[in-house]
Order: structure tokens, then C-alpha cells, then sequence
């Protein structure tokens, strides 16, 4: 009896570690990193997307550094050249905190692809350096919208 229930206990072991696998497999496939970046401030690190639920996010790599500029900000575009300017690298958290790091954003529910991510400076309205994904992610809402048209074709 006794080999029977080790022999039970070592299948249901792998039977759990398989189904740990196969989720973790799940959870990589919503994450995806650009190239390096790459311009005339912005020369280090890489962006990630990500998905939590219905929410795509953009996070900046540990070997990404601010450019020592007035107003940088994430922006991205899309496979469509559709260029959007979202929020600042930085932000004032109050006096005694300092300023503090927008370093994981959400995407906006209307930008349905991104294909590249760009740091940008709104106060000298400057392309500081660009990063691409090795092909357009679509976000959740690109994907209700692509499944939405077809159903709607048929």
C-alpha cells in the first residue's frame, strides 16, 4: 500500500508542476521588450509591455536613465504611425519626497497597437531617443476591437 500512495504522490507532483509551467508560460506571453533605446539623450536600458487583466502597462528596464531633461515623457506610436504623448519620466511628489518616477505607466484603452516607444521632451519638443518592439503589440483594447470586426463580418 505504501508504494501505491508514493507512486500517487509523485504523479500529482508532476501533474502540479506541469500546470505551474503551462501558467507560467501564460503569463510571458503577455510580456514582450523593445530594443534598446536609442537617440540623442536616451542611449540605455529597454521598455516592457505587460498585461494585467484588461490593462497593458509600459516599464522602463533598470539600466534605463532619465535624460537630464526639462520634460521627459513617454510616448509611443503604433503600427499606423499614430503618435501619442502620455505621461512625464518624472513627477513632482511634494516637498519633502522629491520628484518621483512614472516608471511603469498604463496605456490609454484608445491606443490599440504599439510598435515603438519613445522618450520625448514636451518643453523642447524633442525626440530624445526611440525603442521598437520586434513587431506591433496589441493591447487589450486593439484585441476586443479585432474581435469585434469579426464577428461583426460575419
Amino acid at each position: 500500500m505504501r508504494a501505491k500512495s508514493v507512486f500517487t504522490m509523485g504523479v500529482l507532483s508532476m501533474i502540479a508542476a506541469t500546470g505551474l509551467f503551462v501558467a507560467s508560460n501564460g503569463f510571458a506571453a503577455d510580456a514582450h521588450t523593445t530594443s534598446k533605446f536609442e537617440g540623442a539623450k536616451a542611449n540605455s536600458g529597454t521598455a516592457l509591455h505587460g498585461r494585467s487583466g484588461n490593462n497593458d502597462t509600459l516599464t522602463w528596464s533598470e539600466e534605463f536613465k532619465i535624460p537630464d531633461t526639462p520634460a521627459p515623457h513617454w510616448q509611443v506610436v503604433d503600427s499606423k504611425g499614430n503618435v501619442y504623448l502620455l505621461n512625464r519620466l518624472k513627477i513632482k511628489g511634494g516637498v519633502l519626497s522629491g520628484e518621483k518616477e512614472n516608471r511603469t505607466i498604463t496605456i490609454p484603452s484608445y491606443i490599440h497597437d504599439v510598435a515603438k516607444v519613445q522618450i520625448y521632451c514636451a518643453w523642447a519638443e524633442a525626440l530624445l531617443g526611440e525603442a521598437s518592439f520586434a513587431k506591433p503589440i496589441m493591447t487589450a483594447s486593439g484585441e476586443r476591437m479585432h474581435s469585434d470586426s469579426m464577428a461583426m463580418s460575419r
